[in-house]
């Protein structure tokens, strides 16, 4: 048999727990090769470099 909660979790409470979950905007870099946008660590779209 599987785990039963023994409380009741308020909306409040739940609402607090997961409002760590929502996604965080991300962050954009200028490419130094091109000018064009991209990502942190991640290869240029653009240009490749």
């Amino acid at each position: 048999m599987g785990g039963v909660p023994t409380k009741h979790h308020s909306h409040g409470k739940v609402g607090r727990r997961r409002s760590h979950l929502a996604m965080k905007k991300q962050r954009l870099f200028v490419c130094k090769n091109c000018g064009g946008p991209k990502m942190g660590h991640r290869t240029c779209k653009q240009c490749g470099k």
